[in-house]
């Protein structure tokens, strides 16, 4: 498509060159024929086919002609801005993004589920609060989200230990490893 138009501009580029060296009478007799021309085929032809170097060109011309001379176009001036629009659009630099929210990369549903498997006492706001010292930008409803998704229980549930199996873990006033509170010793090594 882009040699076809390099070629169709070169092409009307020496027709300029051509039309430049003609007399201005000769100019306005060529420019009457079109004319006439152009209604007649108007007349017969319904809706003519347009390839996009024809669009392109069309619509980069009506940006140099002055808008009182756009009735010589044989299209509306609401599809020549559309035709400008796609132009522009097509010669965007800046890249295209799909609406919402941009993907998880498989390396940080991975570190997720390496955090909450090596640490089941975190749930996934101490999940986030650890990405966010490694440098990893994350929502924590992103982060219960890819826990709830690969099926792992919330950070209660994953512990393996109930209340009663952290108390239990507990030393009792009987171990060697707590004093009384009658027999305390001082850091002189008195007992008060």
């Amino acid at each position: 498509m882009a040699l076809s138009f390099l070629y169709w501009a070169f092409r009307r580029l020496l027709e300029v060159v051509v039309l430049s060296f003609r007399s201005e009478r000769a100019k306005d007799i060529e420019l009457v024929v079109l004319r006439h021309q152009l209604s007649v085929l108007k007349r017969q032809v319904g809706r003519p086919k347009l390839s996009s170097a024809d669009r392109a060109l069309l619509s980069g011309l009506s940006r140099l002609l002055p808008r009182a001379r756009w009735p010589a176009f044989f299209v509306r001036p609401e599809t020549l801005f559309r035709w400008h629009r796609r132009l522009v659009a097509q010669r965007s630099t800046y890249p295209s993004r799909r609406p919402g929210r941009p993907p998880i990369g498989a390396e940080v549903r991975q570190l997720v589920l390496r955090l909450a498997r090596e640490n089941p006492t975190w749930g996934y706001r101490r999940i986030h609060g650890e990405l966010v010292g490694l440098g990893v930008s994350v929502a924590p409803s992103t982060i219960w989200a890819i826990l709830r998704r690969e099926g792992v229980p919330p950070a209660p549930e994953r512990s393996g230990r109930g209340w009663v199996e952290f108390s239990a873990s507990k030393p009792t006033a009987s171990s060697p490893a707590t004093s009384s509170p009658s027999t305390r010793s001082c850091s002189s090594g008195c007992t008060c």
